[in-house]
């Protein structure tokens, strides 16, 4: 049982693999994990197929390539969501994405809107309040649990 990169505790196949496989996301926050589980999984055929039309036009392959081979993301933390379930036409999803680059750990956070097209969640735009800071935490135990929320010992995680 493979767990779902996502963060959610479940299995891969539970969670974000069936709407990788095109099973609609049931709320926007579960095509938000989706999301960034096919980033972690360089699944960009999900990224560029879950986005609103207006702005799959603008869907930058070559770039998100090269952001797919330079980045290693570690956690994903939804912080909020508002709107986005089984009954709305809309709603935000904001979360933060722990990854490591050139060696370094890093956030990204964002606050996305979603809406339905036919009947289905596609990611709107979101709106970037910190990217590319270096995480400070309290200092953790080689044996501890990874702060990055991995599910790894830290040992094996961001301190390897």
């Amino acid at each position: 049982m493979q767990p779902c990169p996502c963060g959610s505790g479940a299995s891969l196949a539970a969670c974000c693999g069936p709407i990788l496989a095109g099973a609609p996301a049931p709320t926007a926050e579960a095509l938000m994990r989706s999301r960034y589980t096919a980033y972690v999984l360089q699944d960009l055929d999900h990224i560029e197929r879950t986005q609103a039309a207006e702005t799959r036009l603008g869907f930058d392959r070559r770039r998100a390539e090269s952001t797919a081979r330079a980045v290693e993301w570690t956690g994903l933390e939804i912080l909020a969501t508002s709107g986005g379930g089984a009954a709305d036409e809309a709603g935000t999803v904001e979360f933060a994405a722990h990854h490591r680059e050139g060696g370094r750990s890093h956030v990204l956070r964002e606050v996305s809107r979603f809406r339905r097209e036919r009947g289905r969640w596609v990611y709107v735009d979101g709106q970037v309040s910190v990217v590319d800071q270096p995480r400070r935490a309290a200092k953790v135990g080689r044996n501890d649990p990874c702060p990055c929320g991995s599910g790894k010992k830290y040992k094996k995680c961001c301190g390897a």
